[in-house]
């Protein structure tokens, strides 16, 4: 009779005394697993994930503040298959941006001419090259990362896991396209803002797929702008506009 007068239910009831059926399923799962804690998750360590119940508003809000819980919850538990058509996208963005640094491109102003970009050499040439560094940007992660923790890239699936969080943590390269729209003195500098926040995305996707620490991410993001660099460098050396 003791333990009776001091048991009280964890879910919250109504007004008939029946257990209310309708409490957010995160509450529940937090109070099953704070009685069971030996359920926590083998791959995050984690007790659930609570974007379940979350707005994709307050999801993608939450990712651009480069939250590891919000990466987690997209990469893991949603089913998107816009890796392909997004670094596609993110490559046209990129080529658009150097085909109007070009000098030659540059001082032709006339609208009509804007329409005819896509039949120019010049921009599937800085489409290629874009496509080229990010390949080999990507190589240098992937060469850095199964060097340093094997253990965490065994199978084919491991690399196909990481090279699609890679390519949705690229998400951040849209934003070129509003910086030259809405075109000012500090343009350069907002391309140098969005480059950093690329990075810092890659760096999340990386800490978050294989479950490392911070430092390992930055360590491989490093050695794969030291590739990237390398191949601008060669294209310079051919005599091309990079």
């Amino acid at each position: 009779p003791g333990f009776r007068k001091q048991h009280r239910d964890p879910l919250p009831q109504g007004r008939s005394g029946l257990r209310n059926t309708r409490t957010p399923i995160w509450w529940r799962i937090k109070g099953l697993y704070s009685l069971f804690p030996w359920g926590f998750i083998k791959s995050c360590q984690k007790p659930v994930d609570k974007y379940i119940e979350y707005d994709p508003v307050i999801i993608l809000i939450n990712a651009v503040l480069c939250k590891a819980q919000a990466y987690r919850h997209i990469l893991f538990n949603t089913k998107i298959n816009i890796h392909g058509k997004l670094c596609v996208f993110c490559l046209l963005c990129e080529a658009y941006i150097r085909w109007l640094q070009l000098q030659d491109s540059s001082q032709n102003t006339d609208p009509d001419d804007l329409i005819r970009y896509a039949k120019e050499w010049d921009f599937y040439r800085m489409f290629g090259i874009a496509s080229l560094e990010q390949t080999s940007f990507f190589i240098g992660i992937f060469i850095t990362l199964w060097w340093m923790t094997p253990e965490m890239l065994k199978t084919k699936s491991d690399f196909i896991l990481l090279l699609k969080a890679l390519l949705l943590s690229t998400y951040g390269k849209l934003l070129l396209i509003p910086a030259v729209i809405w075109e000012h003195d500090y343009t350069p500098l907002c391309l140098a803002f969005i480059k950093v926040f690329v990075l810092i995305s890659n760096s999340q996707a990386i800490r978050v797929t294989l479950n490392l620490n911070r430092i390992l991410p930055w360590f491989a993001i490093f050695f794969g702008i030291i590739l990237e660099n390398g191949v601008v460098c060669l294209f310079q050396k051919m005599g091309w506009d990079v």
